[in-house]
């Protein structure tokens, strides 16, 4: 999610704005970056470029299973497909709010936010608004129209979302409200999951990405740059916060890599990929120097990871970026050109 540089925005053009000053000073004060891709990454590229002067910033990901990638662009209000080679195809541009979006919650413009993907191409998505007529969680089937299938709360954040495909759940963060709501897929009024203090901001963004695994929901802070792991208890109830990682300033979201609990983790303001071992320890595998212009989203299909780049405080290049997991050659549509 948004670096604290957009909070005083009042539209996607002063954000843009805003945005590029931040960038002048960042550019100014930093030295060069050596590339840090190391392993369990390697062969880096930029696989498709976004523009920005559509607002077309990545915020999260989800997958196909032709490797196609859905993406949400947030200050634009749209979600989009971008396939193996590099096109994309705006497939939803959500309704403005009425007042154009200014009192949403800390950052002043209208987005789109966390995406799913369930197994029958049924899209999830979040929309924040500020206003209650439009903040919520929407539905978009293939070839369908989007719809809104319940209703949040217009002075929150909604952030990250995950499906548990076993119990046809949907789960939810709040940025701003520092809480995790679920609810069916088939929509409704959703119910508090957690309001563990751990979740809360302190000062901007706290509870952002957000994924399932090994029976409980993993959470990062934003503010806090944590990452928690809260247990789902037999009864479905959030079980006690296990606090697994610190010292990740400005996590956004993540993946996990199918090694344990190690997990790469896209660090929005530091512009920067870390990999988080199983014992909470991190390093940087990637930098600005391997394409990243702030990083918001991490997902993973077999040896290929997908970061995607906002550039939110760059103001240069929103970018999906590739590299191969494991140092293992991908044969699939994104594999490495030579």
């Amino acid at each position: 999610m948004f670096k604290n540089t957009l909070a005083k925005s009042t539209s996607p053009r002063t954000a843009a704005a805003a945005v590029a000053l931040t960038a002048a000073a960042v550019v100014a004060a930093t030295p060069g970056v050596a590339s840090a891709v190391s392993a369990p990454l390697s062969c880096v590229r930029v696989a498709a470029h976004f523009d920005l002067a559509r607002h077309q910033t990545p915020e999260n990901i989800a997958l196909a299973p032709d490797g196609s990638a859905y993406v949400t662009f947030a200050a634009a209000r749209q979600i989009a497909r971008t396939t193996p080679r590099g096109s994309t195809r705006i497939l939803a541009t959500l309704p403005a709010p009425a007042d154009g979006g200014i009192h949403t919650s800390v950052l002043g413009f209208a987005l789109t936010t966390g995406i799913v993907r369930a197994y029958d191409g049924t899209l999830y998505f979040l929309y924040a608004t500020g206003t209650a007529d439009l903040t919520g969680l929407w539905r978009l089937r293939p070839g369908g129209t989007p719809q809104r299938i319940a209703a949040l709360p217009a002075d929150g954040l909604p952030n990250g979302l995950a499906l548990d495909p076993r119990t046809q759940t949907l789960y939810i963060t709040d940025s701003v409200l520092g809480t995790v709501t679920s609810l069916p897929v088939t929509g409704g009024t959703p119910s508090t999951w957690s309001t563990a203090p751990e979740l809360a901001p302190a000062g901007f963004l706290g509870a952002n990405g957000l994924k399932i695994r090994g029976g409980a929901l993993w959470v990062s802070n934003l503010d806090r740059g944590t990452v928690l792991r809260i247990p789902v208890l037999r009864d479905g109830r959030a079980g006690p916060v296990q606090i697994r990682a610190t010292g990740l300033a400005g996590i956004d979201d993540f993946a996990f890599t199918g090694h344990g609990d190690q997990l790469l983790a896209a660090l929005n303001g530091p512009g920067e990929v870390a990999l988080v071992r199983s014992d909470g320890t991190h390093s940087t595998v990637l930098t600005a120097a391997d394409g990243l212009q702030n990083p918001t989203s991490i997902a993973l299909r077999g040896d290929t990871a997908y970061v995607l780049s906002a550039a939110y405080i760059t103001a240069k290049d929103p970018n999906l970026l590739l590299a191969h997991l494991d140092d293992e050659i991908t044969t699939g549509p994104f594999a490495a050109r030579p």
